[in-house]
């Protein structure tokens, strides 16, 4: 076995900290309002059947379970070229804002088949797009910082500014259509004018966050093991797809890690989904105050899960997370009996789990990096990112799947903008299991690869050392 040199922790400054956090915006951002917009965007406004929509849905984000791990050995080729990954990241935050906006700029009066076809093509360009910048992103923390606590003093961060994002994303978003629709506009020109303002976020947050790397990097070209650049430049797809497999294959604490957050973003991703659905046809309300009462607990908590982790450790304090949350979503079936306000308390209690479920695995991600690099030799963290990112990407577009053959089989009605429907029983029914029952029994699965969950504390901070250490002091030809 090959061990990196050792060498003292480094400690990071306030302003990578905040730099990398604002990241957080547009990817909090993107992450949500696709989930909780899209689907209802083609089924209420484009008058596109729910199974229709779901099947436009689930291949775009097949797409990108196919494209992440192929930009994540990339990227790592670029780190050991060039130093960065920073490239990648400015072609990302780029092309996304124009990719995004063509997605909500369907004209009016086309045919579902030809609505469905513009929303697929225009989000599988967006979602490449968000692709290039995600996946160096989540590479990042593995090589900004080797402290166990000090992964999740950052990761901490990022996912309060990523609550924030949520909140203003989710809450704003609709009703800033809202706003459009009540102005004289249509439901078309509001989405179109949505889509504008959040590319714009987008572009700004992910240009603050590409320069985080020149500090700590300082441009300088950064060696790779042999794990890392043996096939060569012309390396292919194929070969790019054995090195995600084989990263899988050599690293047991990720191959834990990466099952148990996949399930749990299958269960977010079909909360998300439902959430519009829940307040429009159980609440008949906008689906802001929904977002409020899961948001604000996290801001409030996420520095507590950062404790929580400190003194019991991650995968504890993770394990906690997950509990709390699958019982908060189970508690909602109750919505089919007497619904009501009172929904607001178990959804804050699960905002507060959620601040955990996010943050405390993308802090062991670098944690499974290192692992690997102390194991196998450095220089695999973009290879980890992209297949974490894909496997992120396909567990919250299956959600939206499962949500829409639920909606499906219980006998959902479409509308185009300007019509209501009443919903049959059966669909409310359909609604209220999918943000409740199935989420919950997904979260309490997720423990079962969770418990196979190896590294400790004393695992990491056992050799401080920067990700990218040669063997020996060597350097590269």
């Amino acid at each position: 076995m090959v061990l990196p040199q050792r060498r003292e922790a480094r400690t990071l400054r306030r302003g990578t900290v905040v730099r990398y956090a604002v990241g957080s915006v547009g990817t909090g951002g993107f992450g949500t309002l696709p989930g909780l917009v899209l689907l209802v965007y083609l089924t209420n406004t484009l008058g596109v059947s729910p199974a229709f929509a779901g099947a436009a849905f689930t291949v775009s984000k097949v797409w990108d379970v196919i494209i992440d791990p192929w930009i994540g050995a990339r990227s790592d080729r670029s780190l050991a070229r060039t130093g960065a990954r920073r490239r990648f990241m400015v072609l990302g935050a780029i092309g996304l804002p124009v990719f995004f906006v063509l997605t909500f700029a369907v004209p009016p009066g086309l045919p579902e088949a030809a609505s469905a076809a513009w929303v697929l093509v225009a989000f599988l360009l967006a979602a490449t797009a968000f692709s290039l910048f995600q996946v160096p992103y989540i590479a990042l923390p593995a090589e900004l910082v080797d402290s166990y606590d000090e992964r999740t003093r950052l990761l901490s961060a990022r996912v309060v500014v990523l609550a924030l994002s949520i909140l203003a994303f989710g809450g704003g978003a609709t009703e800033l259509v809202r706003l459009v629709v009540a102005g004289g506009g249509t439901e078309y020109l509001g989405y179109l004018v949505m889509a504008a303002v959040a590319g714009l976020v987008f572009l700004v947050a992910f240009l603050i966050t590409a320069t985080v790397e020149r500090s700590v990097r300082g441009g300088s070209p950064v060696p790779a093991s042999g794990t890392g650049t043996e096939s060569g430049p012309t390396a292919g797809l194929l070969e790019h797809y054995r090195r995600g497999w084989s990263a899988l294959r050599g690293s047991q604490p990720y191959r834990a890690l990466l099952v148990t957050f996949v399930i749990q973003a299958l269960a977010i991703g079909l909360m998300l989904a439902g959430a519009a659905y829940i307040a429009a046809e159980v609440l008949g309300t906008g689906v802001l105050l929904l977002f409020l009462s899961l948001i604000a607990p996290a801001l409030v908590v996420t520095p507590l899960w950062a404790v929580i982790a400190r003194r019991a450790g991650k995968e504890r304090a993770y394990r906690l997370a997950s509990v709390l949350f699958a019982v908060a979503a189970l508690s909602l079936i109750l919505l089919v009996w007497f619904p009501g306000s009172w929904l607001y308390a178990p959804v804050a209690i699960a905002g507060a789990a959620y601040a955990g479920l996010q943050s405390l695995p993308l802090a062991m991600l670098p944690d499974t990096v290192a692992d690997d690099a102390r194991r196998n030799g450095p220089g695999r963290a973009g290879t980890f990112s992209g297949v974490w990112t894909a496997g992120e990407t396909a567990g919250i577009a299956f959600g939206g799947t499962i949500l829409s053959v639920v909606l499906a089989v219980t006998g959902f009605v479409p509308t185009v903008a300007g019509q209501t429907a009443t919903q049959p029983e059966s669909a409310i029914v359909g609604i209220i299991a999918g943000f409740s029952v199935i989420p919950a029994a997904l979260m309490l699965l997720s423990l079962v690869p969770l418990s196979r969950y190896p590294l400790r504390r004393a695992d990491i901070d056992r050799t401080a050392r920067p990700a990218h250490a040669l063997p020996n002091g060597s350097n590269p030809a």
